[in-house]
């Protein structure tokens, strides 16, 4: 789907944007295969998305783990590890160390959670040795493709950041738009959310949303779009930013690419209403890291477990072409 963006320098451009998982996926058919570290691998839904991952060409996986437990977990899924490079770690916290090393030191491209507590999981990805910290703060995208929407929608942050400072929602901008661009998403609209699309000095989620527009038009926050404070209707519905007086002379007029909540709790309660309440599909990963972090739940399907998959890898993409 080919798109108009009108970006920071002023100059026309056009996308050839993913509007679903499917064009992400057909984007991967001309990239080569990533490597993907899985921690603590002996779970059964990891391993099917592992191995529909491996299925349709979008990465080869290096199991770490209890190598025992991790061929029951295969047979109940029906998958041949003749494949697969099994590294045999029986505990769990040296599981996740040895794994998150592979990608630290350049032999996997991405870093996905098994079967540990996240916790176990996050201090893995920032050990100070063997890790992937930035000095930056992490954070989290999770993208939709919703029906009735033609195009991707990228929610940040609905799970790791609870109060978000000015100054976090700027790099959690950047780091959105950068997981967007690797969709294809050339100059993202970002919309930062407020209940009001206007600035009231009483509701300083306003004032910071009015901020961050500006931070974009004077080329502080680069690659997109910002427009804010908007409310969740002029953000994603065209229709009624036509009847909202004033909404048509906007930048973003129901046409926003991200969603950025004020916090988690906005974030993540729009989350969860989506999912239960919609058909959707959807993946997510962590930002803000050396490489990208796959951290779903253990109760996501195997479906959003190699969506998020083949969002990482398109973003790995990126960041070995030097893009990112």
């Amino acid at each position: 789907m080919w798109r108009v963006r009108w970006t920071n320098n002023a100059k026309w451009r056009f996308s050839n944007m993913s509007k679903n998982f499917d064009d992400i996926l057909a984007k991967l058919k001309t990239a080569d295969t990533k490597k993907m570290s899985v921690a603590v691998a002996q779970d059964t839904h990891v391993l099917e998305a592992v191995k529909v991952a491996k299925e349709r060409g979008i990465v080869d996986s290096i199991l770490v783990g209890d190598k025992e437990q991790i061929e029951e977990k295969a047979k109940e899924v029906g998958m041949d590890l003749a494949d697969y490079e099994i590294i045999d770690v029986k505990d769990t916290i040296e599981a996740a160390r040895t794994a998150v090393s592979l990608v630290h030191d350049g032999k996997a491209d991405i870093y996905m959670k098994g079967a540990l507590e996240s916790k176990d999981f996050l201090k893995s990805v920032l050990d100070k040795e063997v890790g992937l910290r930035t000095g930056r703060p992490l954070s989290h995208v999770c993208v939709f493709e919703i029906p009735g929407i033609d195009r991707l929608l990228f929610l940040t942050d609905v799970a790791f950041m609870p109060y978000p400072t000015l100054e976090d929602k700027k790099v959690i901008i950047e780091y959105t738009v950068e997981v967007a661009r690797a969709c294809g998403v050339e100059c993202p609209k970002v919309a930062p959310l407020a209940a009001v699309e206007v600035v009231n000095p009483k509701m300083p989620v306003t004032v910071e949303a009015a901020e961050l527009t500006r931070m974009c038009e004077e080329g502080e926050i680069k690659n997109c779009i910002v427009d804010g404070p908007l409310s969740m209707d002029l953000a994603i519905d065209p229709e009624a930013a036509k009847h909202k007086a004033g909404a048509l002379d906007r930048k973003i007029v129901g046409d926003a690419d991200i969603l950025l909540f004020p916090d988690i709790h906005a974030g993540n309660l729009t989350y969860k209403t989506i999912v239960r309440l919609a058909t959707v599909k959807n993946g997510n990963i962590l930002t803000g890291t050396k490489a990208p972090v796959i951290l779903t739940s253990r109760s996501d399907s195997v479906e959003v477990k190699v969506n998020s998959i083949a969002l990482a890898a398109v973003v790995a993409e990126d960041k070995k072409k030097g893009i990112l």
